[in-house]
């Protein structure tokens, strides 16, 4: 299935979280091992006087967070030997305001992953199909701009760290194909150069195969008169990513990195049909704990799908890097007022940083 399935044919990227299997959280065998140490956290919360907007760097991009009342709270990811400072930030309707957290974290211990840095309307040859076709962030030009957010923000801010911790990764819709694992390294492969040449021109022709055009808009449509809005609704929806519009077989189609990103053969492509549960193990053998979590859409496939933070916050400490990811905007021409809404929400229950707050330890003035 593919992600515009999911809420509907859910704008932008277009989930299909809601067919794959997630991973429950472990259960030790009992006397297996000792529970984990504990410390207590002293919960003090110190207001910050005259405060700065929050996520104000990229402001063509996400509109700035403004709040009344910050606090400042005590460290709390502190790790011995901690080499990365990443600054944090939540939202409590009980604190009345936005505590912020400093944290130390290993680098060797955290993972980077982008979600669903889709090649669409790039040089790879997947396409938008016309004249009404739905993919991505929906429209040729909005996907342009999530491309451009993705160059100037998304792909830096991975190009910084890729030497310094465990893993940059990307999630993908689909299984892992025979085609995408000569291309990129996944959990269980990591293909020659040669393995890497003959994918990508298989991956080429692939994409470059299909035909990438669908039916025109419903030039009339048949409505009761007396409930004629349900039909017109049911006719001629806000989006429909199907085959209608997008043509059978679009979805089936190996989707690639995009080229806006720097993908390098070190870095692991996770593959969404696999589920949750060999991305949690495939961490955990390697001693990640820590996730940045950056891509897209903030308010579908960057919480719901198998690298959502819905998933991977039940396993390890999650930071949102909240000006790395773009939700769907519909009826705007800006994703910076949907971007902030949609973060802001995910405050509730997970933690906000920026690509400006996370850098080397004591780095940070």
């Amino acid at each position: 299935m593919n992600r515009s399935l999911v809420l509907g044919f859910a704008l932008g990227s277009l989930a299909t979280a809601a067919v794959f299997p997630r991973g429950l959280p472990d259960t030790p065998a009992l006397g297996a091992q000792e529970p984990p140490a504990t410390r207590v956290y002293e919960n003090t919360l110190t207001p910050i006087a005259n405060p700065r907007p929050l996520l104000a760097d990229y402001p063509q991009y996400v509109e700035p967070v403004v709040a009344a009342r910050r606090f400042e709270a005590p460290r709390l990811v502190d790790d011995p030997d901690g080499d990365l400072d990443v600054r944090a930030w939540r939202w409590s309707y009980n604190a009345r305001g936005i505590v912020e957290v400093p944290n130390r974290l290993r680098a060797k211990d955290t993972a980077v992953i982008m979600v669903h840095p889709w090649a669409v309307d790039d040089s790879w040859g997947w396409k938008t199909p016309e004249p009404n076709g739905v993919v991505d962030f929906c429209t040729p030009e909005k996907n342009a701009l999530a491309g451009r957010h993705t160059k100037e923000v998304i792909d830096p801010f991975l190009t910084r760290l890729r030497d310094r911790v465990a893993f940059v990764m990307y999630s993908l819709p689909g299984p892992a194909d025979p085609v995408r694992t000569k291309v990129y390294r996944s959990f269980a492969k990591t293909p020659t150069p040669a393995e890497r040449a003959a994918g990508e021109k298989e991956l080429r022709a692939a994409l470059a195969a299909y035909r990438y055009t669908g039916d025109p808009l419903p030039a009339k449509l048949t409505l009761r008169t007396d409930r004629p809005a349900i039909d017109y609704f049911n006719q001629f929806p806000g989006l429909d990513a199907g085959p209608r519009y997008n043509g059978d077989g679009f979805w089936k189609l190996p989707i690639p990195v995009s080229t806006a990103v720097t993908v390098y053969p070190s870095d692991v492509v996770i593959y969404d049909a696999e589920g949750y549960a060999p991305l949690r193990d495939f961490l955990r053998r390697n001693g990640v704990r820590h996730v940045l979590l950056t891509g897209y859409a903030t308010d579908m496939c960057f919480c719901r799908t198998t690298a959502g933070y819905e998933n991977l916050s039940r396993d390890f400490d999650v930071f949102l890097v909240g000006d790395a990811t773009l939700a769907t905007f519909p009826a705007n021409d800006t994703p910076r007022f949907a971007t902030n809404a949609h973060v802001s929400f995910a405050s509730l229950n997970q933690f906000i940083t920026q690509v400006s707050w996370v850098v080397p330890a004591g780095a940070r003035r």
